[in-house]
């Protein structure tokens, strides 16, 4: 291997065995996993070390705002991060452009790996403490109808968990389909002018260059291009590939997929559109909690639930999590 990554830990690899490894590896991100080891990216170079698995007592996702980010000024955003804690005690910290990639990389890692931690420390006490919390608030004895409602959700939630894809393919549609539909048609035609008088800047600039007008002409190309790269960055313009038809389309695919899928399965207590793990999880505490006594109570009291949640609600960081996985869901089909 020409640039063969280097080792972090206190086990190296043999050459042929690291080669072979980091060829097959699973790239997500600028890291990679693989059988023998996780490969960990350098600030410019992906995958330029490893640490084998017996080297890492715990990997999990950091978050950092720039600066600016808490007083409100300036330009700022967060800040991605895959940590990974040594056997030594010592930590890699590796920078990610997309925080969705972090999560896969965790996901992959733990259904791969599940010996070694996806949560620091601090995220597990929290953690702890807030099924403490949880449980706290269960209804001691719970009725027959109720158990066997608990009984039948956990059977369904590991029937989804077994083709993750089914969740998945409905999260990301129904989030797709939703930037397409809140697309105002004011700001696609506002869009649509940059774009063609960017174009027409440019190849004015270009015919003026060509004829010796240079001096000035390139501030017409220069703002023309900038033009184009924008109008065409925000998103706001229907490409064949991402349009609002398509983005329906998309979601009519995932919903029958999921449909096809749960067709299977006698009496799945969700239709198909809802056919999410988080949401079964949720329908579970609910009747635990005892403001549901059955499936059908938990998901009209889980929609009310969703409904009344907005920007000025304040939740945990694992129930945000859970709420911007599944709202989407319901927002597209109007909670129906």
């Amino acid at each position: 291997m020409l640039f063969a990554p280097k080792p972090i830990g206190n086990l190296v690899l043999a050459p042929e065995t690291l080669e072979q490894d980091r060829k097959k590896c699973q790239k997500i991100g600028p890291c990679g996993i693989g059988k023998e080891a996780i490969y960990l990216n350098s600030f410019f170079i992906d995958r330029t070390y490893y640490v084998t698995y017996t080297d890492v007592r715990r990997c999990f996702k950091r978050v950092a705002m720039s600066k600016g980010g808490f007083s409100g000024k300036g330009i700022f955003g967060t800040l991605p991060y895959l940590v990974v804690e040594l056997s030594n005690g010592q930590e890699r910290q590796c920078n990610f452009k997309a925080e969705e990639d972090v999560d896969r990389f965790l996901e992959t890692l733990s259904s791969e790996h599940p010996d070694i931690p996806t949560h620091s420390k601090q995220a597990e006490q929290r953690l702890k403490e807030a099924k403490a919390r949880e449980e706290a608030g269960y209804v001691k004895n719970l009725s027959a109808e109720a158990k066997a409602a608990i009984e039948d959700l956990e059977h369904a939630k590991k029937y989804l968990e077994d083709r993750p894809g089914i969740a998945k393919g409905l999260n990301l549609t129904a989030r797709n389909k939703r930037i397409r539909d809140g697309i105002r048609s004011s700001n696609l035609t506002l869009a649509l002018v940059i774009f063609l008088a960017s174009i027409a800047a440019t190849v004015f600039g270009a015919v003026e260059v060509s004829l010796g007008n240079a001096a000035w002409a390139l501030y017409f190309i220069l703002f023309g291009v900038a033009g184009i790269f924008f109008s065409l960055s925000s998103g706001i313009l229907p490409t064949p590939r991402n349009n609002r038809k398509t983005a329906e389309a998309d979601w009519e695919d995932a919903r029958q997929k999921a449909a096809d899928y749960i067709a299977e399965y006698p009496d799945f207590p969700v239709p198909p559109q809802y056919a999410h793990p988080v949401v079964l999880e949720r329908m579970i505490r609910l009747i635990r909690q005892g403001r549901a006594g059955n499936a059908s109570e938990a998901l009209s009291v889980l929609k009310d639930d969703l409904r009344a949640m907005d920007h000025t609600k304040k939740v945990s960081q694992e129930e945000h999590d859970e709420i911007v996985e599944i709202k989407p869901l319901f927002l597209v089909m109007d909670y129906q």
